[in-house]
């Protein structure tokens, strides 16, 4: 895995804001760890296909116009397992955080047997993993797909429909240092469509439903993209706040803070945060501290100064008044990112 230099926080843009009530808001990326850690000797991975086509007429149904029940319909499974294995291996690529992600191109199973899952054995794993020069094996074993189309009405001659489609996937990371301990990861989601049931694309653009086929292969690329949230560190936008307008010392944090300038910007709140006698404002000072200190990646500090301005917001406002409210969820969210901070530096250094 790739040495990377530790940035919790790499960028903010300011949102809206809200002269009413003093608040500015704004967004952030924050480094998350993976669920799964890769010993630190794996560099490099294999992304395999595992799984057999799903037979057309298992998994999907329709209701037709005018109809009460549900039939039996067919859909093509063909190349699903593909497009998720190379969405997959793609984006694993995309994050950077293994040296290399290697894609094979040939599916594994040669058989029949839909609903059997079967792992691969030991002696297939090394030969891969020594084929391929690659550390470990991330492979599909298991692809269950339901797609169910409903007809709501038909306008200008074109049917207007709903479909949900339904995913379940199975993927096992193979590591020989595991000792045939192997980790499996479910996946189970969905997704749901409304617009009009054209193919020749000449009228709706903007509203057409994907067909059944289409949509399978939706799920497989989306299904790919949670699943490279389960084995590779990745960014998320989250959003932020902090107060402004009490005093001239909070303004000119705030000056500070539209800056990136958070060192000089903790030392202006802290300033206002000393010489408020109002509970409330101190509560909005330690707060934007709290803030502070996240985006300078001390979570220690950040928990100190977000626990700080609960406990003000606390002592200092209603029962269930926003203000309270967004203190208490601002310090769990301080509170996971410090509890999953070693985490990610183990995955990252």
């Amino acid at each position: 895995m790739k040495n990377l230099s530790f940035f919790a926080i790499v960028s903010f843009s300011i949102l809206f804001f809200s002269s009413c009530a003093g608040i500015q808001y704004m967004s952030i990326e924050t480094r998350e760890p993976a669920q799964v850690t890769f010993p630190a000797e794996v560099k490099s991975v294999l992304v395999v296909n595992n799984v057999v086509q799903q037979p057309d007429e298992i998994g999907h149904n329709i209701k037709k116009l005018g109809k009460k029940q549900f039939e039996r319909t067919k859909a093509s499974a063909d190349s699903v397992a593909v497009f998720y294995t190379e969405a997959l291996s793609q984006f694993l690529g995309e994050e950077e955080y293994f040296d290399e992600v290697k894609y094979y191109q040939k599916p594994l199973r040669t058989d029949d047997k839909f609903w059997q899952e079967v792992p691969i054995s030991p002696e297939t794993m090394n030969e891969l993993r020594n084929s391929t020069a690659t550390d470990a094996i991330i492979s599909l074993d298991k692809l269950i797909l339901q797609t169910d189309w409903t007809d709501f009405y038909q306008q200008e001659g074109y049917k207007y429909a709903g479909l949900t489609g339904k995913i379940h996937s199975v993927i096992r990371v193979y590591l020989p240092s595991m000792e045939g301990k192997i980790p499996v990861i479910q996946f189970i989601d969905s997704l749901r469509w409304e617009g009009y049931d054209i193919r020749d694309y000449g009228a709706y653009a903007d509203l057409i439903i994907p067909s059944q086929e289409e949509a399978m292969k939706q799920l497989a690329v989306f299904s790919a993209e949670k699943m490279t949230k389960v084995f590779s560190p990745h960014w998320e936008y989250q959003d932020r706040w902090y107060y402004t307008q009490m005093n001239s010392k909070m303004r000119e944090g705030e000056m500070f803070a539209k800056s990136n300038q958070w060192l000089s910007a903790i030392e202006k709140w802290k300033e206002s945060y000393a010489k408020e006698k109002s509970k409330l404002n101190k509560a909005k000072a330690a707060h934007n501290i709290a803030l502070s200190y996240e985006m300078l990646d001390d979570m220690d500090k950040a928990y100190e100064w977000a626990t700080t301005a609960a406990d003000l917001f606390q002592q200092s406002t209603t029962t269930g008044s926003l203000e309270r409210r967004r203190s208490v969820l601002f310090k769990k969210e301080i509170e996971r990112r410090k509890d999953t901070s070693n985490k990610l530096n183990m995955q990252i250094n």
